[in-house]
């Protein structure tokens, strides 16, 4: 565990791109560190945990327990939830990550678009020049979202998409898995032990 003067606020939003199992591994590698969570879902989001990881999200408060426990530090915000602290500049956040990220999510992101609460924390990270890591589940790719995603990146964001290396020579979707959200982890300034990293260090 690192020291409480290391600990860092963070916004984590899943939209309804595939791959919602990396932002479910990515919430629960920074519990497991001890950092503040605020959380995000988008409305197809829940769909995409039905159908890819068979949960039951009828009862919302549930499926969160059952994903992440009780955590004191943990803070799920519903989509219109506009009084919630990730709204403004003037809350402490050390950044946010949107993973996975939809295309239509990046489109409003990268168009200063603020109809709910995720596009307008993401806004709130561009504006105030904090880390804004969005993570692409999309292919292939338009010129539309390759020209929305230099737009962004333009504007300070941090693209990393969801794609495994195999230098490290995975044995399972685990490993697969583990990298990528290590990888973004790596972004926000957060260790971990998710994968061999070149040279075996």
């Amino acid at each position: 565990m690192k020291s409480n003067d290391d600990k860092k606020i963070l916004t984590v939003a899943i939209t309804g791109a595939s791959g919602a199992i990396y932002g479910v591994r990515f919430v629960q590698a920074l519990l497991k560190e001890g950092h503040t969570v605020h959380f995000v879902l988008t409305g197809a989001a829940w769909q995409v945990l039905y159908y890819e990881l068979h949960m039951d999200t009828q009862d919302p408060k549930k499926c969160l327990n059952e994903l992440f426990g009780d955590h004191k530090n943990f803070h799920y915000h519903s989509q219109q939830d506009f009084s919630a602290p990730i709204a403004s500049g003037s809350a402490q956040n050390d950044g946010m990550i949107i993973i996975p990220c939809s295309m239509g999510t990046l489109a409003k992101i990268s168009h200063g678009i603020s109809s709910n609460l995720l596009e307008r924390a993401a806004d709130v990270m561009l504006k105030e020049r904090r880390k804004l890591v969005i993570v692409p589940r999309e292919s292939p790719l338009s010129s539309i979202h390759l020209e929305n995603m230099k737009r962004v990146s333009d504007l300070g964001a941090l693209i990393v998409p969801a794609m495994p290396g195999f230098y490290h020579n995975p044995e399972s979707m685990d490993d697969l898995i583990n990298f990528v959200v290590g990888k973004v982890l790596d972004q926000v300034g957060v260790k971990h032990d998710l994968f061999t990293r070149w040279g075996g260090n």
